[in-house]
């Protein structure tokens, strides 16, 4: 029996999820105790700089090891009962072996750099943890409900079952997955399958939970569990992508292990080998100290970070938020590119792109967009909000309207200047783009058509990519395929996938991984979050985009400009290039030190200096990176 309900006022539709509770920094234990380090290590630095006796800033140096260096000795200790030695345990005692021979300050600054790093690593998991969580919001907390006598009631989402019968009003969101039986109302339900424009749901058709409601209202019948619904495995989607990818480690954390070993043997072996031959035991410490001092990897640590810290200070400087040196290096190994379409390729947003007057109306264009403008003033429709915008943008004026109504599926009707006027959608034409009809006074006047337009620099950013990586990027959408092929014909891309969910594109993205490529994906929205999380690199488009697409990409691009997607890729690049240039440098330093150590003499002063000359050299090496013409290399003009 169809029953007739009374509609409420639609609600505007959002583009974005409300976000959830963000981890502030200092709630964060690494976080606080970091900063306690950083604190100190400034104060104690001031005071021996400025010549003030030790017994000052002695206590203040100490309360920096302290702070920043008790976890990391407590983790590789626990490390050492798993038979295992990391770089981090390593630091701890070469900055205690610094503080021991006289250079307390070489030895806190090693102890403030791993601290600040490991909460910075901190604040990026709970960030991602704060928007997973966050995206469950998106499911309503209740229900309502209808019983079998047709009375309704408000139940929790998490209680119901498979069979429910649900009334869903305008401007609700919809509380599980189920299929319409009566009703009829555009549902935005681009958080699933990132479709720009709301979509005509009648008896029948498929609703997902969190899905928006915006018109009409509808009677669902739930089928499928709440804990099993899209939204949900979105949320497994993302979570178990993380996990997988947290291994992923810049390239000298992953020889620590072997280059932690090595170096403990090797000091152990030059403090006993001359004591066994008669040394004593004060030259024998000095030189296992010294050789501890020019062997630690300060030099091999600072020639990875500085040109990777500096390419994503000038990342940010073009509107480019990289989130870590890790995000950086991954960029710059992909060879492969997958895209998102809605919101990506296209703006998300749908624009009349031509007015066109019936002859025998006696209409000119301006005439027409004002007339279907002034009936469109009250919709909160994207379709109609886009004439209002096109009409104003044309400073046309819109004389008032009256009887404003709206049907779902059908368009509005309003009374301007003592006419009936009607705007009708939504005709889809063979072209994809979205036609309208306005009458008045029930004879047809013209046409309006609407296109989600694609991005002005699209197609020289997918050129852009191609050059990279050699290869075409491919097309990821859950839109629909006419409007897939559409955009991958003005972009100049041939392989394209189109209507699928957001697991279809994790299968994707992990398809082409398991064929032995690292795969860029680049998206916007929350369907777009478990193919960002799965994908050896991420970015995500910053102007439309999700809490959770922008919380689990690797990079964000602010502006909104997609040629910096390569532009960034390439500059990872060149970061990677002046790392591995400074890995020799470091390498090469270290190498003729602990020879000098060894088979000479090598005096503390000069082991300090030398050490000390090595990290800085690699260091500026890595901040030309900070350069304007680093980042102008990579502009897909120049590419």
């Amino acid at each position: 029996m169809s029953t007739t309900l009374a509609p409420t006022a639609p609600a505007t539709t959002p583009r974005r999820p409300a976000p959830g509770r963000r981890t502030r920094v200092l709630a964060l234990p690494e976080a606080r105790w970091a900063l306690v380090s950083l604190l100190a290590f400034l104060a104690a630095l001031t005071l021996d700089l400025t010549g003030t006796p030790a017994w000052a800033y002695g206590p203040l140096y100490a309360l920096a090891y302290a702070a920043g260096g008790w976890e990391p000795a407590l983790e590789g200790l626990r490390a050492l009962r798993e038979k295992t030695l990391d770089v981090d345990l390593l630091m701890i005692v070469a900055a205690l072996g610094a503080a021991a021979i006289g250079q307390v300050l070489d030895g806190a600054l090693l102890i403030v750099i791993f601290a600040t790093s490991g909460a910075l690593e901190a604040l990026a998991t709970a960030r991602t943890a704060d928007s997973v969580r966050g995206l469950l919001d998106l499911a309503p907390a209740t229900a309502t409900r209808v019983r079998e006598d047709g009375t309704e009631e408000t139940v929790p989402t998490s209680g119901l079952a498979v069979g429910d019968l649900l009334l869903v009003r305008p401007g609700e969101r919809i509380g599980a997955d189920g299929t319409v039986l009566d009703g009829t109302g555009e549902v935005d339900q681009a958080t699933i399958t990132g479709e720009s424009l709301p979509v005509l749901k009648t008896p029948g058709d498929d609703v997902f939970a969190g899905t928006l409601n915006g018109t009409g209202a509808l009677r669902v019948r739930v089928g499928r569990d709440p804990a099993d619904s899209v939204i949900a495995r979105i949320v497994a989607l993302v979570e178990e992508a993380s996990r997988t990818k947290a291994p992923t480690q810049l390239f000298i954390e992953r020889i620590e292990q072997r280059y932690a070993v090595g170096v403990v043997l090797a000091t152990l072996a030059v403090f006993g080998v001359p004591l066994a031959f008669g040394a004593s035991l004060a030259d024998a410490l000095l030189r296992a100290m010294t050789f501890m001092i020019v062997a630690s990897p300060c030099a091999v640590v600072l020639a990875t970070m500085p040109p990777l810290l500096s390419a994503i200070a000038n990342a940010g400087r073009h509107g480019v938020l990289v989130k870590s040196a890790v995000a950086m290096e991954r960029l710059g190994e992909i060879d492969a590119t997958a895209l998102d379409k809605t919101g990506t390729l296209t703006e998300g947003t749908p624009e009349v792109t031509a007015v066109r007057p019936l002859p025998a109306a006696g209409l000119d264009e301006d005439a027409l967009l004002a007339l279907a403008a002034a009936a469109e003033v009250p919709s909160e429709h994207p379709l109609g909000r886009a004439v209002v915008t096109a009409a104003r943008a044309r400073g046309l004026t819109l004389a008032p309207a009256g009887d404003f109504t709206a049907t779902p599926g059908r368009g509005v009707t309003a009374t301007v200047a003592g006419r009936t006027v009607d705007v009708g959608r939504a005709r889809t034409a063979a072209d994809d783009a979205t036609t309208v009809t306005v009458t008045r006074d029930g004879v047809p006047v013209g046409t309006l058509v609407l296109t989600d337009r694609l991005r002005p620099d699209a197609a020289g950013a997918t050129a852009a990519l191609t050059a990279l990586t050699g290869t075409a990027p491919t097309l990821l959408t859950g839109d629909n395929a006419r409007a897939a092929a559409r955009v991958a014909e003005a972009t100049g891309l041939t392989e394209v996938r189109a209507d699928l969910f957001p697991e279809d594109k994790v299968t994707a993205v992990r398809g082409l991984q398991e064929a032995g490529r690292k795969v860029l994906f680049v998206g916007d929205g929350v369907n777009d979050a478990p193919a960002l999380a799965a994908a050896h690199a991420g970015v995500a488009m910053g102007r439309a985009g999700s809490d959770l697409a922008l919380e689990t990409a690797d990079a964000v691009v602010v502006r909104d400009e997609l040629t910096a997607v390569p532009a960034v890729v390439r500059l990872s690049r060149t970061a990677r290039r002046l790392v591995r240039q400074n890995l020799v440098i470091a390498g090469t330093c270290i190498t003729v030190l602990v020879l000098w150590d060894l088979i000479g003499h090598l005096p503390l002063p000069l082991g300090v200096a030398g050490h000390e000359g090595s990290t800085v050299l690699v260091g500026l090496n890595g901040l030309r990176l900070l350069r304007e013409s680093a980042w102008r290399s990579g502009t897909p003009q120049e590419a």
